[in-house]
């Protein structure tokens, strides 16, 4: 598809995506792009509706495969190892390829990046649902994450130049809502979709239920999407590339295998060893930033005060979920023996109360009070994840699902304080045209976290739990289970008193993202105007 880049900068004030080309005369500027305002307008919308719609697939899919382990085990007569590199494998491979991806869409153009991620998750999803032992099922969750890596970055570039900064906030609690369902919504659907057994295919519509989606995301995108791409010719820095893919695998690799292997020296040593690579990764990212100004990782990024503080946060609060999801998933199944459906349902009034307060929060909340929005969010979850805490304790084995509504609602509701308005001030100060590298860095930032949350877990639940003592007696699984989970809870409260501390370093009040505006302070036009003229290239 031919493209044209806007030949004038575009106005500060009118809705970013609404610029056209512009023609030979600038009565033909004028008159196109007063003709291509008003749907442009409504195009963006169905624009955010699709990679919406993109993002919550790969939530969902990221979880999904969990609840049907079970049938996937028993239909490919899976082993253990291949049931591990079936759940980490997509893991592994999305963590790895975010920042690359992020910074594909700023060279090649974000719709083309995501469009192509898309077709590639698309087709991924069809080789799982069709696989047909356990060699090809990983090696299609390792293509689908890797897709999934080229096609989430763009999601969050596309709206940071999509829309104008005012609009922004509302965008992002839309997009908090998405987490909170996607974080639930992949079990209760897994566990719908396996015990169905749609045309007795058991396990596969968990995959397959992807094409339909995908297609439509394809179609839809390729009309209502609008190009956009770094303003100044980049190029892959593929030395960066290596540096950053292999520090990741070397610390989330043993992260995800250690408990399963034993914590055996060689991953301590992998682990320590990523730190070196992530410092020889520093040091060439700022002499590629000198060298030709084309650095994989902008760390220029890191002196913007909100960027900076909200990369730690996400990283910590990436260590509550991924901490709090499995001992959850664990907890319920088989401490308390409930079916993968009865779990799954138990977690809709969380999800609903994430997607109410992140709506909330960002619209309503944040303009008015700022920084505390987020930290009463963190106190709010560690207020329900105490209270959760008492009700295991209390009940034990006999706790019902209607028990755990309160804590759940609460938790939800701290949760969606911070999920929302975290993405926001992350990329508020953040120039457009590093937004696929921001948005890289904030999703690979999330799964590390996510990953360090994981392989916390084989300490803070496994290590509560003597597993010689329940292959004796296993009649106290129960039991033993929930004062891990317990436990577990304990360590994540700490955790978020940490988050509670760290947001302190967040901007007190919610900034203004770098765009002209029709509400920008006085005195900050020129600036606005300088920050418009390094627009990216907006084609159409």
């Amino acid at each position: 598809m031919s493209s044209q880049a806007a030949a004038q900068a575009p106005n500060p004030s009118a809705p970013a995506g609404t610029t056209s080309t512009t023609g030979s005369t600038s009565s033909t500027s004028s008159t196109s792009s007063t003709s291509t305002t008003g749907p442009a307008d409504r195009r963006r919308w169905i624009a955010l509706a699709i990679v919406m719609t993109a993002a919550f697939m790969d939530l969902v899919d990221a979880t999904i495969v969990n609840i049907a382990i079970p049938s996937i085990e028993r239909d490919l007569g899976a082993t253990f190892g291949a049931i591990q590199w079936i759940t980490a494998g997509y893991a592994l491979a999305f963590a790895a390829g975010l920042i690359t991806g992020g910074r594909l869409g700023d060279i090649y153009g974000r719709k083309r990046l995501f469009l192509t991620g898309t077709a590639g998750f698309t087709v991924a999803s069809a080789l799982c649902g069709v696989a047909a032992n356990q060699e090809m099922l990983v090696g299609s969750r390792l293509l689908q994450g890797a897709a999934a890596a080229l096609m989430v970055p763009q999601v969050l570039s596309i709206v940071h130049v999509t829309f104008p900064a005012h609009e922004r906030g509302k965008v992002f609690g839309l997009f908090g809502a998405i987490i909170g369902l996607g974080a639930v919504s992949g079990p209760l659907l897994g566990a719908l979709l396996t015990q169905w057994n749609i045309a007795g295919l058991e396990w596969r519509p968990i995959f397959l239920i992807n094409l339909p989606v995908g297609v439509a995301a394809l179609i839809l995108g390729r009309r209502f999407i609008t190009e956009s791409k770094a303003p100044k010719a980049l190029r892959l820095d593929l030395v960066g590339v290596v540096l950053v893919t292999g520090a990741l695998l070397m610390l989330i690799y043993p992260l995800t295998r250690g408990r399963e292997l034993g914590w055996p020296l060689w991953g301590h040593l992998m682990m320590a060893g990523s730190l070196l690579v992530f410092g020889a990764l520093v040091a060439y990212e700022k002499y590629k930033a000198r060298k030709d100004g084309s650095p994989l990782v902008e760390l220029s990024l890191f002196k913007v005060p909100s960027f900076a503080a909200g990369i730690a946060v996400q990283l910590t609060f990436g260590v509550v979920m991924g901490i709090f999801f499995l001992v959850w998933t664990l907890y319920m199944q088989i401490g308390l023996g409930w079916s993968p459906l009865k779990a799954g349902l138990t977690g809709v009034p969380f999800s609903v109360a994430v997607s109410m307060a992140a709506g909330l929060s960002v619209q309503q909340l944040v303009p008015r009070f700022g920084r505390k929005v987020l930290q009463t969010g963190a106190l709010t979850m560690a207020t329900g994840i105490l209270i959760y805490l008492w009700e295991a304790g209390h009940y034990g084995t006999g706790i019902a699902p209607w028990q755990m509504i309160p804590p759940l609602v609460v938790m939800g509701l701290g949760m969606g304080l911070i999920v929302a308005p975290l993405t926001d001030a992350v990329l508020s100060g953040v120039p457009r045209e590093h937004a696929g590298s921001a948005s890289g860095l904030i999703n690979t930032t999330g799964q590390m976290g996510n990953a360090l949350g994981l392989g916390l877990v084989s300490v803070v639940f496994f290590g509560a739990i003597d597993e010689k003592r329940l292959a004796v007696m296993p009649q106290e699984t129960g039991d033993a289970f929930v004062r891990a989970f317990q436990n577990s809870l304990g360590w994540t409260v700490a955790v978020l008193a940490a988050i509670f501390l760290v947001m302190f370093a967040l901007p007190a009040k919610t900034q203004q993202h770098l765009e002209g505006g029709d509400d920008e302070e006085p005195g900050t036009a020129a600036a606005g105007d300088a920050e418009a003229a390094k627009e990216p290239a907006l084609v159409s």
